[in-house]
């Protein structure tokens, strides 16, 4: 009989550990629903390379009448400072109203549940009484279930050769010894699973419990309500922010003849540059991060025609890019790449290649070699998302496995796309693992990738690029020591 007993112990524990297991799983998972991820502080060397730019950007403005530069570095403010700040005050707001509903419902639910246990015990207490006591019934009802199993015939059978339950009770003289050990079993998993309530008392104790859970989902339901109108005034705030910089864009464009000099000259037209870059995000605000990628850049799965164009109209060079279409190709407005021609004829040579380029959106077969496109096969928001977007937007072949930012110059040059140092409009740059990009670094793991989008006259790139890190996609910087990198051109 020991072994049985063991048997029957095991599982009124095992019981008992599910139990207590489930709540422990339950406790945490609102521990970390309620968790609130730190905002990012931007650190001192952020702070003094804005400093530096704001600086630089005045010098080259230099001569320029008051009105003019005021106008050019304010644009230069809502690109740096305003726009970024107000992405950044939208997510916050957006994950929060994501957070507070998640909440709301798990409250919600959790409402409904006691409910159902206060219909399903009045039920059971219109059936079977007030009195009955479930928890013994339930554990004495496993006791009979041990001795009446397979096992315990076996045990049976061998031990006394008995076939049924009444002849080997009848020859151990056990049934008074079976009572106690059901009795005994039910009152200790009673007050294990503290379970011992009476039916009425379960029921009042159910009752109390909706009153609480009634309060709590009420607020949760109104922070989640106030979350939501929170992050739609933080979304007016940023498209508020997004036609003021398209508006002084636009100004900035019909002003440009007053500026005499090469460096105010480009430093508007860089300026101009990075808030167009920026237009562009409201086409990809909703597009979500993938969160089974764990970080990696690299394409897996099926691919997804998620941000990738059908549409390869490719040829427009105008300053006035469609933002309200995605699907659209944008070309940059302003091309300026040494030593190529943008004369928009479709033919290549070395680092003399026209951008828009000439590969249809989706093609396998560009330049003299194969793409490796089957579509966008990219984690959502990665920085290898944007950058085959947007060498599908400008006419450019582009991979679909190209792998990590980091390895996108080895997997193109295999498959036969010319890779250099040489920076060019359009190209893919590529950082390695740890290397430096701005006032940050690439992944140690994975490295970064970007689309070049304006090569300068003082030898720094403008770059577009995604990843999750960016507060809105795609994002603009200007990146010096350019032939650091390497370059994926066509």
């Amino acid at each position: 009989m020991k072994g049985c007993d063991m048997k029957r112990t095991k599982k009124i524990n095992a019981i008992a550990g599910v139990l207590v297991a489930s709540l422990t799983l339950i406790a945490a998972g609102t521990a970390n629903l309620a968790a609130v991820q730190p905002a990012q502080a931007v650190t001192m060397q952020q702070y003094k390379a804005k400093l530096q730019s704001q600086s630089d950007l005045k010098a080259k403005l230099a001569g320029v009448s008051s009105q003019l530069a005021d106008q050019i570095l304010e644009l230069n403010d809502l690109n740096q400072n305003q726009i970024p700040a107000a992405q950044q005050a939208l997510q916050d707001a957006q994950d929060s109203a994501e957070q507070a509903q998640a909440q709301a419902q798990a409250a919600s639910e959790r409402l409904e549940a006691a409910k159902q246990d206060k219909a399903d015990l009045e039920e059971q207490i219109k059936q079977t009484g007030a009195d009955y006591d479930d928890a013994k019934a339930a554990v004495a009802q496993l006791a009979r279930d041990s001795f009446h199993g397979t096992t315990a015939s076996e045990v049976m059978n061998v031990v006394t050769n008995s076939t049924t339950t009444e002849d080997f009770v009848n020859k151990m003289q056990t049934d008074a010894a079976v009572t106690r050990t059901e009795s005994n079993a039910a009152s200790d998993a009673a007050a294990q699973l503290s379970t011992a309530k009476n039916r009425e008392q379960r029921l009042a104790a159910i009752e109390d419990e909706i009153t609480t859970l009634k309060k709590k989902a009420d607020t949760q339901a109104a922070a989640a309500q106030k979350a939501v109108e929170t992050a739609q005034s933080k979304q007016d705030e940023l498209n508020d922010l997004l036609a003021k910089g398209n508006a002084e864009r636009e100004s900035l464009e019909n002003q440009k003849s007053q500026l005499t000099s090469q460096s105010a000259k480009e430093a508007a037209d860089i300026v101009a540059m990075e808030s167009e870059i920026n237009s562009w995000s409201s086409n990809y605000a909703n597009q979500q991060a993938s969160p089974s990628s764990g970080g990696s850049q690299a394409a897996a799965g099926k691919p997804s025609s998620s941000g990738s164009s059908s549409n390869n109209s490719g040829s427009s060079n105008s300053s006035t890019a469609n933002a309200s279409r995605p699907s659209t190709p944008v070309a940059p407005s302003r091309p300026s790449n040494s030593g190529s021609s943008n004369s928009g004829s479709s033919g290549a040579s070395g680092m003399n290649y026209s951008v828009p380029g000439s590969c249809p959106a989706g093609s396998s077969f560009c330049y003299g070699h194969s793409t490796g496109n089957v579509g966008n096969a990219y984690p959502a928001r990665q920085c290898t998302w944007w950058a085959y977007i947007r060498r599908q937007q400008l006419g450019l072949p582009v991979g679909s496995y190209l792998g990590n930012g980091a390895q996108w110059a080895s997997k193109a040059r295999a498959l036969g796309y010319l890779v250099n140092n040489t920076p060019h409009v359009g190209a893919a740059m590529v950082f390695a693992p740890g290397q430096r990009v701005t006032s940050w670094y690439a992944n140690a793991a994975y490295g970064h990738v970007a689309i070049v989008e304006r090569v300068n006259s003082d030898g720094s790139v403008l770059i577009s690029e995604g990843g999750t890190k960016c507060p809105y996609i795609p994002y603009s910087e200007v990146v010096y020591n350019a032939s650091s990198f390497q370059y994926v051109h066509y």
